[in-house]
């Protein structure tokens, strides 16, 4: 019986609305289990899920079934909704629109997942802004400066 195989490892990362540092420690890690969680019942795998109070990294193996709009799509309203319920913000939390997703190889799983585990420690010296600039750059990804998320300076 023929399968469908495949290798598809792809890091996410989108901003709270209005770039506010509202994802605060005591509670950051439920979060990103939760969001781990979310991608794992869509049947995708959760590598690692980490950020800082303003931004999330994701990094997962996708499946070719699953279209990465829809993932973001039903992580960011779930955990939307999560937080929402929790009160864990004074007013209702959303995040912004967009995100950026970028592709790496087997042989890059290491470096990124430890990447995304250190965010804390690479925030100390380096912005978001600069940070998510770098990725597109990197990424030789085309981009207009008109829709890329509200920066905070």
């Amino acid at each position: 019986m023929a399968g469908t195989y495949s290798q598809i490892y792809i890091q996410i990362v989108f901003a709270v609305q209005g770039r506010k540092n509202l994802i605060q420690k005591p509670w950051a890690t439920e979060l990103h289990k939760y969001m781990a969680g979310i991608i794992t019942n869509k049947k995708q795998k959760s590598i690692i899920v980490n950020g800082v109070a303003d931004h999330i990294h994701i990094f997962v193996g996708l499946k070719p079934s699953m279209a990465i709009c829809d993932l973001v799509r039903d992580v960011k309203n779930n955990s939307s909704n999560f937080i929402n319920q929790h009160n864990w913000v004074d007013g209702q939390f959303s995040w912004q629109e967009g995100y950026g997703a970028f592709s790496y190889s087997h042989s890059h799983i290491d470096r990124v997942y430890n990447y995304i585990l250190n965010q804390e420690e690479h925030h100390k010296h380096t912005t978001f802004k600069d940070e998510y600039y770098d990725f597109l750059e990197k990424f030789n990804i085309e981009y207009h400066e008109t829709y890329l998320f509200e920066w905070l300076d």
